[in-house]
């Protein structure tokens, strides 16, 4: 079985993060989606999508990310249901991250006079080999050394 996710987009909003009773911290982050194609006028849409952050994941994208921050969200849906105030059953589907990479370093304690957090541009998954790594670092050759 297979249930994953996969979006980059640029935060709408700086993410928001609360706490459980528990004591537990949840939060949404907010994308714009660019679509793959255009509309009949010539002009790239986005889908706006909702994503729902988890303990460290939303407190590092809290803390890190600002409006128009470029992220990677590997994540999956997640359905459940439960009863409104009028009581009928209410079906949700959810997007639920797994995983946040962080893609450029617009977001907040990224600028050059805030860089004490030695985490910046980074992926917030403890089993991610490549966190700190940039997935868009330019290493192509020169046109001469392409094939085509």
């Amino acid at each position: 079985m297979l249930n994953s996710v996969n979006l980059i987009g640029r935060l709408t909003r700086k993410p928001e993060m609360k706490y459980t009773p528990n004591g537990i911290a949840v939060g949404n982050v907010n994308l714009a989606v660019n679509r793959a194609y255009l509309n009949q006028e010539g002009k790239r849409e986005a889908d706006f999508i909702q994503v729902i952050a988890w303990k460290k994941l939303i407190e590092n994208a809290a803390t890190h990310l600002d409006k128009g921050s470029l992220i990677s969200v590997e994540a999956r849906i997640q359905t459940r249901s439960y009863e409104n105030n009028e009581g009928k059953k209410v079906f949700v589907t959810e997007i639920v991250a797994d995983k946040i990479h962080y893609l450029d370093t617009k977001g907040k304690g990224n600028n050059s006079s805030n860089n004490n957090n030695s985490n910046n541009n980074t992926s917030y998954d403890n089993n991610d080999p490549f966190a700190g790594s940039d997935p868009f670092a330019d290493n192509l050759p020169d046109d001469d050394g392409l094939p085509f």
